[in-house]
């Protein structure tokens, strides 16, 4: 405990005689602490994916203890109740500090034990402990058998716990930073399961020596009521970097349609080609590379040997079932339209509800978007898989620019968590390595659209269409030398991807899927950007 509370800032909302280790056993402090507090605590939290949903009470699911020699934190498993929508359970480390030096955002509930004025705070904002999970892990030996399960990787050494920080950027995980050199995320929405994150980072690292993702070093996992294993947290490696590669994509994009003026380029007069081009680095034409740059395609052609690289990996295990590759099915088939298809409903019934917030460009796409949706329901339904020759895999599930780090002139692919829409089972399920390319894609997609959108006109001085036709060029030689690398790559370490017609098919599937994906994410959290989801539905079922 930290030091004595001279004046409590807040007066103590809660006394008890109890002392802090069976507070938790106490009816009455649970209903204030849940109700009360923990309510309008959690929906202001980062982490908190309830945000869409109205929130109607959360329950203690269980708990367990963190204990060493006088220091003792819980953790608890919350589920949080929606008036419509399904519950979800969250992981939140508490801790009682009798020190006020705390942000406000940080204190829950002021309370006094035993004569003891303080505050319940998340305890990830504390150090000790912080470091008491940094040597839990790094001490850990195949022998534990308690509730709470510590794993050492064999990669991860004898390290001395010597700092801790909170990483400020994360979202919807927390991180801890431990000695400048390694990170511990801690899983805030849980699922009574392994966390696909844990599962493949372990699998990449310890199993396939996937060098390009942060080597897995550790994990936390509880063995919840029902005896099922739940990932709580995850070690890595920290990998010193540049950023991710959304950020520095938006710079180059901007500087490339710079150029266009700078450059005095005539867009008309650009060589444009169909999409999906087998096309290498020497056979771009020297206009586009005058407009573009040689590096930019470079990196375009590393990306793709990289994210190949991820799916050979993923896909060249034959001993562990989680990871054997399988093909298409009648079962599989009926799983993916059943999921498709009601993902489609979902959007349509929201654009109609979202008229209001629509305008310009985005109004006439979504009346596109609903006049075409017969024909869009069609294409999800015309999956016949008797006719796919390829084969399924673990997938990394979210893929996009912001999933993947620059270090210097190389790739680092993180969070392989799958899509926070999607269930646990679904996240688990082997799909065909082209979605991850076909997230890729659309995030190229949203890269280049989004310049155009944020910076317009303005700084340009062309008109939008102008704009758009560049971008559409743009778009398809990126996407043809990524595809084109990508498939050479898996060809030559006999990954299974199914003929040239079926790839197009798959990659065309999962974009206009992944798109409609993306539309419900833009309708809910910005319909400013709604725009790009809708531009690019217009172009999958307009070629």
């Amino acid at each position: 405990m930290k030091k004595r509370l001279k004046k409590p800032l807040i007066k103590p909302v809660f006394q008890s005689d109890n002392t802090w280790e069976v507070l938790l056993g106490d009816a009455n402090f649970l209903n204030i602490f849940l109700s009360d507090f923990l309510e309008p605590y959690i929906i202001k939290q980062r982490w908190y994916a309830g945000k869409s949903n109205k929130l109607k009470y959360i329950e203690l699911s269980e708990y367990f203890k963190f204990k060493h020699k006088g220091e003792l934190y819980f953790g608890l498993i919350l589920e949080v109740n929606f008036v419509e929508a399904f519950y979800q359970h969250y992981f939140l480390p508490i801790a009682f500090v009798t020190d006020y030096m705390f942000s406000e955002k940080d204190k829950i509930l002021p309370v006094k034990i035993q004569n003891q004025e303080g505050y319940i705070i998340d305890a990830i904002n504390l150090e000790t402990f912080r470091e008491l999970v940094f040597n839990r892990i790094a001490k850990a030996t195949s022998k534990d058998v308690s509730r709470l399960q510590y794993h050492k990787s064999h990669l991860f050494g004898n390290p001395a716990y010597k700092s801790s920080r909170l990483m400020s950027a994360e979202q919807s995980n927390s991180s801890l930073v431990y000695n400048e050199k390694y990170v511990l995320k801690f899983f805030r929405r849980i699922f009574r399961s392994k966390n696909p994150d844990y599962e493949l980072s372990r699998f990449l690292s310890e199993k396939k020596g996937f060098e390009n993702t942060p080597a897995y070093l550790g994990s936390i996992n509880l063995i919840d009521s029902e005896k099922t294993n739940v990932t709580i947290g995850l070690m890595q490696e920290m990998i010193p970097n540049k950023g991710d590669v959304w950020s520095g994509m938006l710079k180059d994009l901007h500087n490339i349609f710079c150029n266009l003026q700078n450059k005095n380029i005539t867009i008309d007069k650009l060589p444009d080609i169909v999409p999906y081009k087998n096309l290498t680095l020497k056979e771009l034409p020297p206009e586009i590379i005058n407009w573009v740059g040689l590096n930019f395609f470079k990196h375009i052609k590393k990306l793709a040997k990289r994210t190949a690289e991820m799916h050979i990996a993923l896909g060249s295990e034959f001993e562990d079932t989680a990871f054997t590759p399988a093909h298409y099915n009648a079962d599989y088939t009926v799983w993916l339209k059943n999921k498709t298809l009601y993902q489609f409903q979902n959007r349509l019934n929201l654009v109609e509800n979202n008229m209001d917030k629509l305008g310009g460009l985005a109004l006439t796409l979504a009346h596109e978007f609903l006049n075409e949706k017969n024909a869009i329901r069609k294409r999800f339904v015309n999956f016949d898989w008797t006719q796919l020759k390829g084969e399924r895999i673990r997938i990394h599930g979210d893929y996009h620019l912001g999933q993947v780090l620059l270090k210097e002139n190389d790739f680092y692919i993180l969070d392989f968590e799958g899509e926070p829409e999607s269930s646990i089972r679904d996240r688990k399920v082997k799909q065909p390595p082209l979605k991850d390319v076909a997230g890729m894609f659309r995030s190229f997609h949203y890269a280049i659209y989004a310049t155009v959108f944020n910076n317009g006109e303005k700084h340009y001085k062309a008109s939008q269409d102008t704009l758009f036709k560049a971008s559409e060029i743009l778009y398809r030689y990126i996407t043809s030398l990524f595809f084109t690398t990508y498939i050479k790559e898996t060809q030559q370490a006999n990954l299974n991807t199914g003929y040239r017609q079926e790839r197009i098919f798959i990659l065309n599937y999962c974009l206009l899927e992944k798109a409609i994906y993306e539309l419900g994410y833009e309708l809910n959290s910005r319909p400013e950007w709604a725009v790009i989801p809708l531009k690019g539905i217009s172009n999958i079922i307009n070629h």
